[in-house]
């Protein structure tokens, strides 16, 4: 299992949100591609990276910046989430150096869309899944539909993704533990292995997920976490070492 920093974009800003909610932002630097490199420096093989103002405008806004990270560390595995909405878009990201992209409203709107990307881009699409309730949302978390994650998760599974980004939207940003149980349930539903996401809060929570991941097939095969590691609950390079060594 990976621990995967995140990195959220708005306005240029490294910031978290709050279960999704754009008056609950904490910004924690003005400097997204220096924090890169600061998460690289302690021993991260993998970012996970959200374009906050591209998932709300539906393209992409902070390009730059992370095109500089991807040049700056063309080791380092990135996914990238938030605006990807077409072809033209995701190539242009994979060219840049980019890994993976995270389709998620486009994949609630437009299920088909992934297919036809997956055929494009075969091993580099990420379905990311947020859920409210066993719910899947959509827009940014503003709207929250009547489709449930697990059918949606059973649905891409057979057009070839390389995995699910699984974030509990009732957890996210308010570091009070993960939803171990969705987390879990969802992996059994699924031969593609889930990113855990939302609610990281410390070295418990690594553990913890690590133990569920051995119990099930396709596996936990990553934890995003961004406000424990920037509030500094969770210490990065600790958490990298636990993995590595469980």
């Amino acid at each position: 299992m990976q621990i995967i920093p995140a990195i959220d974009f708005r306005d240029g800003k490294v910031v978290n949100l709050k279960q999704g909610q754009l008056e609950q932002t904490t910004t924690y630097s003005d400097d997204p591609v220096g924090m890169a490199d600061h998460w690289v420096s302690l021993g991260t093989k993998r970012l996970h990276l959200v374009d906050l103002d591209g998932a709300f405008a539906g393209k992409p806004v902070n390009r730059e910046a992370i095109e500089r990270i991807a040049k700056n560390h063309p080791q380092l595995t990135i996914q990238l989430g938030g605006g990807i909405r077409s072809p033209e878009i995701i190539e242009a990201y994979l060219t840049a150096g980019v890994d993976y992209v995270i389709i998620g409203t486009k994949a609630v709107d437009e299920p088909e869309f992934v297919g036809e990307m997956c055929k494009r881009f075969p091993d580099h699409v990420i379905v990311g899944l947020d859920g409210l309730h066993g719910m899947v949302a959509k827009n940014g978390w503003q709207e929250v539909t009547d489709i449930s994650v697990k059918s949606l998760a059973m649905l891409f599974q057979a057009d070839g993704i390389e995995s699910i980004v699984y974030t509990d939207i009732g957890k996210d940003g308010m570091m009070g533990g993960v939803n171990l149980h969705a987390t879990r349930e969802l992996a059994k539903s699924v031969t593609v292995p889930i990113i855990a996401s939302g609610g990281v809060t410390d070295m418990r929570d690594i553990e913890t997920l690590v133990e569920a991941g051995r119990k099930v097939d396709g596996g936990i095969c990553g934890v995003i976490t961004g406000r424990a590691l920037y509030e500094g609950t969770l210490d990065l390079a600790e958490a990298i070492d636990y993995v590595n060594n469980n």
